[in-house]
């Protein structure tokens, strides 16, 4: 077993991939650590605020045992703590704040529940909304109409509700979201059916954003001009529906997401001969896919290949989609690029045993400490789903083991996660680990899980007038920091629960006409690339994924249209 982030050596290689599907992945590779870490310089978020006590729990029934010791957790990052009574227990101002609304207010439900009824609206929402907005969302009775996910999964969800009768649907996060949300619609014949966003102002990104400036054009500018390979634009689902019919027009393009990109990347380079993968704009991304590339050739045999990442493939192709494989250098999220040295080097030195998650977006430094640490099943890499999906499963093994065994010695087993992503996953994490506790009873009372958030304390606060809406500065409970980690997005939170139920009641009281601003982006309502409609020529790249993803492979024309453009060009 590794050293804990000590002075290790490479000994083992393990990528999990499961076959079916294989978007579903979890990379579990190992890293080389060459010396301990200092300890983080960081202070603790909130100084005047001690750690709480953990009181004793009650005896499960059945066992006969002591009274369960409490667990000791460090103080460097806020936290919180999910009982198996139930009860959340914060550390830290930041943490405090998001407790405050994760039991949700029965009033704000009823309003949401009613005004949503009245109006027949349906709501997909993601997963990094505010957390009162999702606790309010998952206690909303009919969750026929409610749906809190990954970017992946919103649009779909969308058709379902109106396949189900909604006449309206309420999208809850940033502008490319409900634009593309709204584009899947229409391709469903659903183009009727208005799309709402919760703000009239921008609802920004820094990611899409970063793949609109002149440079992004160039760089794929340059990619069509490739002679001796045939390239393919890979683009990360994080970018507006423009991005997505401007790059087409450059060169053929295919939409990803994080939990297919390396399925998008392996399958891709099966099909398509001469290969080129243009990936953008997620450069972090984009390097931890190289990185683990040139793991899986530095340790695995064709044999291990073949079994574990795809059965098509061995060593010689890999190391060809490696050599092929381009990344644009300069995109990145203002919250996962800010999970760099200083947090890893304080999760490294206070949080030894903890479990330790990384969005495929995080900097390099996160993302290889995660990878260490799922060598051991002790960490996760991958889309919100994979993590959501990671800390359900760890704390459903311990319970069951529990259920099964009883507890010895009345110690208390408290699971911790690092949360390497966006704060607002909390929510959902909460009710996951409430109801497999509440599923086990005899060992709710000798589990528990805590969440913890890599938030530094040199903060970033909002700051309407700067180009991202945020500006260096002490903490203001959004948790970010220039230094260490940025625990929730600026942009997500611009969805609030008052604004949702008017939207809710201006469509009850015949008033749609007033939400008019609240319509998503029509930048390419009325124009046309090459005499087709430009929604629908950035819509051609999510419809390429969506083959890859229900028939296994991409389609013929996708092949074809690599292969014949490239050939125009080289003429």
């Amino acid at each position: 077993m590794l050293s804990r982030l000590a002075t290790s050596t490479l000994s083992r290689l393990a990528l999990t991939v499961p076959r079916t599907p294989l978007s579903r992945s979890l990379i579990s590779l190992s890293v080389r650590t060459s010396s301990t870490l200092p300890p983080s310089s960081h202070r603790n978020l909130s100084s005047a605020s001690a750690a709480p006590h953990y009181h004793d729990f009650p005896e499960p029934i059945g066992f006969e045992v002591v009274s369960p010791r409490p667990v000791e957790s460090s103080n460097a990052f806020p936290s919180i703590l999910i009982t198996g009574d139930e009860e959340l227990i914060a550390k830290g101002s930041f943490a405090e704040a998001q407790k405050a609304f994760i039991d949700p207010d029965p009033q704000a439900v009823s309003s949401l529940s009613e005004g949503m009824e009245a109006a027949n609206v349906g709501i997909v929402a993601h997963f990094y909304m505010d957390v009162e907005l999702q606790s309010v969302l998952q206690a909303v009775p009919n969750q026929k109409r409610v749906k809190i996910s990954d970017s992946l999964v919103m649009g779909d969800a969308a058709v379902s509700m109106c396949r189900d009768g909604a006449s309206a649907i309420c999208v809850l996060g940033v502008d490319f979201m409900s634009e593309s949300v709204k584009a899947i619609m229409t391709k469903n014949g659903y183009g009727h059916i208005p799309v709402y966003r919760a703000d009239e102002r921008k609802i920004g990104c820094s990611l899409a954003e970063s793949a609109e400036n002149l440079s992004y054009g160039a760089w794929l500018t340059k990619a069509s001009q490739e002679k001796d390979t045939n390239p393919l634009h890979v683009i990360y689902i994080n970018t507006s529906l423009e991005t997505k019919a401007l790059s087409t027009n450059i060169v053929p393009t295919v939409t990803c997401t994080s939990s297919n990109v390396l399925q998008t990347m392996l399958q891709s380079s099966l099909q398509i001969p001469e290969l080129s993968i243009w990936y953008g704009p997620d450069t972090c991304m984009g390097y931890n896919l190289q990185t683990m590339f040139e793991k899986v050739l530095k340790h695995w045999s064709d044999e291990e290949i073949k079994q574990k990442l795809h059965q098509e493939h061995d060593r010689k192709s890999i190391q060809k989609l490696l050599n092929n494989l381009h990344v644009y250098p300069s995109g990145n999220c203002v919250v996962h690029h800010m999970f760099g040295k200083e947090c890893v080097e304080t999760v490294q030195s206070q949080y030894p045993d903890a479990f330790v998650s990384a969005h495929l977006e995080v900097p390099g430094e996160m993302f290889e400490i995660a990878m260490e640490a799922s060598l051991d099943d002790k960490g996760v890499v991958g889309s919100t789903s994979d993590i959501l999906n990671f800390i359900t499963k760890k704390v459903e093994e311990a319970a069951v083991e529990i259920q099964k065994t009883g507890q010895v010695g009345g110690e208390k087993k408290n699971l911790q996660f690092i949360l390497g992503t966006e704060a607002g996953m909390v929510t959902s994490i909460v009710s996951n680990v409430k109801r497999v506790l509440a599923s086990n009873p005899a060992a709710k009372d000798f589990v528990t899980c805590e969440i913890i958030f890599p938030v530094a304390s040199d903060a970033v606060m909002v700051d309407s007038e700067s180009e991202f809406g945020i500006s260096p500065g002490v903490s203001g409970g959004e948790g970010c920091s220039t230094a260490g980690g940025c625990a929730t997005c600026p942009f997500m939170k611009m969805n609030e629960l008052d604004k949702v139920v008017d939207i809710c009641q201006a469509i009850a009281d015949g008033k749609s006409e007033s939400l008019t601003g609240l319509h998503p982006p029509k930048r390419l309502e009325g124009k046309f690339i090459n005499g087709r409609p430009a929604v629908e020529v950035g819509v051609d790249s999510i419809l390429h994924m969506r083959h890859l993803m229900s028939e296994g492979k991409f389609s013929e024309d996708l092949v074809k249209e690599v292969v014949e453009r490239s050939a125009a060009n080289a003429n």
